[in-house]
């Protein structure tokens, strides 16, 4: 037990155990919700590393985790030889190399079957009603009350809350335009609609 706390408080262990003790509190926030495993994401870097399609935490726990087991293992069986005669700087140099290198390769075998649990196409949002028509749902829309029903670019259809600025005449079977949303207030703005004033031809 001596040997094992030797070896995961020295070089180059350590690097790995203080970058270990971050992931492992990260996921304990991202477990109790303080936290998103999106919120580090830089895929340009990793797809560089071959590690593309999941996100960049993953990977960063997975190298970190794979290089401190390897470390940890190499410097308890290497020492013995540093004992014998080699310099220890040059054994536990060689030994970081080789965690890097071995956590490098590993990751990369992990990571590819974890593509399709993060897949690549965004979840749907809300944003995506943005410049779609719509239907008028309820007998007025004002600036404080309206519904409408919009069709999303899949055919799937929502029923969302829509409010106006102006006075327009929006009244049930009425077509509106969804021209902006509204975070805080979780509504959009809608404004009348002409097909003929759209040559472009907007679907809802």
């Amino acid at each position: 037990m001596r040997t094992f706390f030797e070896a995961a408080s020295g070089f180059p262990t350590i690097l790995f155990t203080a970058a270990l003790v971050v992931v492992v509190c990260f996921w304990l926030l991202v477990a109790v919700g303080a936290a998103d495993h999106h919120s580090f994401d830089t895929d340009a870097h990793v797809d560089a590393w071959g590690m593309g399609g999941v996100p960049v935490t993953v990977v960063f726990s997975l190298l970190t985790a794979f290089g401190w087991f390897t470390s940890l293992s190499a410097t308890v069986l290497l020492d013995p030889v540093a004992a014998s005669g080699l310099p220890r700087a040059l054994v536990r140099l060689a030994v970081l190399v080789v965690a890097l290198l071995v956590a490098w390769g590993v990751t990369r075998v992990f990571v590819r079957p974890l593509h399709r649990l993060f897949p690549d196409e965004p979840g749907p949002s809300r944003l995506d009603f943005v410049g779609l028509t719509c239907t008028i749902r309820t007998g007025r829309v004002d600036a404080a009350f309206g519904q409408a029903e919009v069709a999303a670019p899949d055919g799937s259809t929502a029923v969302v809350q829509v409010r106006q600025s102006g006075g327009e005449d929006l009244s049930s079977g009425s077509t509106g335009l969804l021209y902006a949303y509204d975070e805080s207030g979780e509504f959009f703005w809608v404004a009348c609609y002409d097909s003929a004033l759209d040559p472009g031809g907007h679907t809802g």
